[in-house]
C-alpha cells in the first residue's frame, strides 16, 4: 500500500476556472495523461512546457520506485500507457471525480482564510458569509468562484458561500435542523401532485416558514460513451440491454429522479444491471463511464460533456435554493440574491452545457416554482 501526500499552491487569481479542474496535481499523473492525449512523450512534454529530457528522466525514476513500466513505447510508434500506467491514471481520475465536491468547499475554505489574511484589519471589511448544503451541482462551484473574484475586487462587500455538498433531502434537512442558512435541491417543475418528488418534498417543506428562491434550470439524462455505441435512448434501454449502470446515493436528487423514472417506464431496480453501484456525484458517475467501467449513467449535461461523453436527454429540472423566512432579509441572503440576479452571473450561467437561467434570485411562491405544490 502506497502512501499519499497532499499539498496545495497559491496562485494567482484566473478569470476563468477551467471545467471540471483537476484540484490535486501530481506530476506523475500529468505526465500520463499528457502522454495518453498526445500519443508520444515529445508532445507530452510540449503540452506541459518541460523539456523532453526532464520527462525521459522523471519516467525513468518513477518506473524504477514502482519496480513496473509506465509506458509501452518503440521508436517511431505511438507512445501506450502500460496496463499499469492505465490503472493509475484512472484510479487517480475517478478518484478525484468521486472527492471533487470536498475538495471544492476544502480549496474555497482555503482561500477565504486567506482572503481574510491578506485584508488589512484597518480597511474595515463587511464579509458576510452563507453556509449551504446542497445537491452537488456544478452551476453552484461557479457562483462560489464568482462571489470569490467579486469579493477580491470589493473586498468591502464579500460574500463568501460555504457550500456542504450532500443529497437534496439531506440538504433541506440540513436546514430544517438549524446546521445552515440555505439548502440546494432540485426537482421536476411538472411532476404530478402524487409524484414521489412531491410525497417526499412536500412534508419537509412549509409555508410560512420556507422561502423558495429561483437558481437555474439544467438537463439531466443518460450519460454515454462517445457515439452512443449501445444506441440508448432511454431507461427502458438500458434494462432491455443490461447496459452496466452507475447509480447515484440514496437521498440525492437524481436518486430520486431515477426512482420516478423506473415508475413511469414500470421497472424494478432489480431490472437495472448494477443499480447497486453508487457514486458520489454526477462528475463521479461521468468519469466511471468514461474509463469503460460502466455503459451509462444518469446525470447532468454538463457532467457528461465535460468528460467528452455522448448524452441522452430525459428532462430539464429546476434547481432551487430554499431558506427560512426569518432569513431573507440578513445582509448575506440579499447579497446572495443581489448577485444571482445580476447580468454577470446569469449570462455566465446561460453558457454552461445544459444550464439556463430560471427565476435566478427571484423570491418566489412554492406553487409557482413547485407546480405540483397544493
Amino acid at each position: 500500500m502506497r502512501r499519499i501526500a497532499l499539498s496545495y499552491a497559491i496562485v494567482p487569481e484566473q478569470p476563468e476556472r477551467p471545467a471540471q479542474p483537476v484540484l490535486l496535481r501530481n506530476p506523475m499523473m500529468d505526465v500520463l495523461h499528457a502522454v495518453r492525449e498526445q500519443g508520444s512523450i515529445s508532445a507530452a512534454a510540449r503540452q506541459l512546457n518541460l523539456s523532453y529530457r526532464h520527462v525521459w528522466g522523471q519516467l525513468k525514476e518513477w518506473e524504477a520506485e514502482l519496480g513496473q513500466e509506465l509506458l509501452l513505447w518503440e521508436r517511431g510508434r505511438s507512445a501506450l500507457l502500460s496496463p499499469l500506467g492505465e490503472r493509475l491514471l484512472m484510479a487517480e481520475r475517478l478518484a478525484q471525480a468521486r472527492l471533487g465536491p470536498q475538495m471544492e468547499s476544502l480549496r474555497a475554505e482555503l482561500e477565504r482564510a486567506f482572503a481574510l489574511a491578506f485584508t488589512d484589519p484597518q480597511a474595515g471589511s463587511s464579509q458576510a458569509s452563507l453556509t449551504l448544503y446542497a445537491s452537488h451541482d456544478h452551476a453552484l462551484g461557479e457562483l462560489q468562484d464568482l462571489a470569490a473574484r467579486q469579493g477580491t475586487e470589493h473586498a468591502a462587500h464579500t460574500l463568501h458561500l460555504d457550500i456542504r455538498f450532500c443529497g437534496s433531502v439531506d440538504a433541506i434537512r440540513a436546514l430544517n435542523e438549524g446546521r445552515c442558512a440555505l439548502a440546494g435541491f432540485h426537482t421536476q417543475p411538472f411532476a404530478d401532485a402524487g409524484s414521489l418528488s412531491a410525497r417526499t418534498y412536500r412534508p419537509l417543506l412549509k409555508p410560512g416558514l420556507h422561502k423558495i428562491i429561483g437558481f437555474a434550470r439544467r438537463s439531466q439524462g443518460l450519460m454515454v460513451a462517445a457515439d452512443n455505441p449501445l444506441r440508448i435512448r432511454d431507461i427502458g434501454d438500458v434494462a432491455r440491454l443490461q447496459a452496466r449502470f452507475v447509480n447515484r446515493a440514496k437521498g440525492t436528487g437524481t436518486r430520486l429522479l431515477l426512482d420516478e423514472l423506473l415508475v413511469q417506464a414500470r421497472l424494478d431496480p432489480i431490472d437495472l444491471y448494477g443499480f447497486e453501484r453508487e457514486e458520489r456525484s454526477h462528475a463521479a458517475v461521468a468519469q466511471a463511464v468514461a474509463s469503460g467501467e460502466a455503459d451509462v449513467g444518469l446525470g447532468t449535461e454538463y457532467a457528461a460533456r465535460s468528460q467528452g461523453l455522448d448524452f441522452v436527454p430525459l428532462t430539464q429540472e429546476r434547481y432551487l435554493l430554499v431558506c427560512l423566512k426569518s432569513a431573507l432579509e440578513t445582509p448575506p441572503v440579499q447579497r446572495l440574491l443581489s448577485l444571482l440576479q445580476s447580468p454577470t452571473w446569469q449570462a455566465h450561467l446561460n453558457q454552461l452545457p445544459g444550464y439556463a437561467s430560471d427565476h435566478s434570485g427571484e423570491v418566489a411562491a412554492m406553487k409557482r416554482l413547485l407546480p405540483w405544490w397544493r
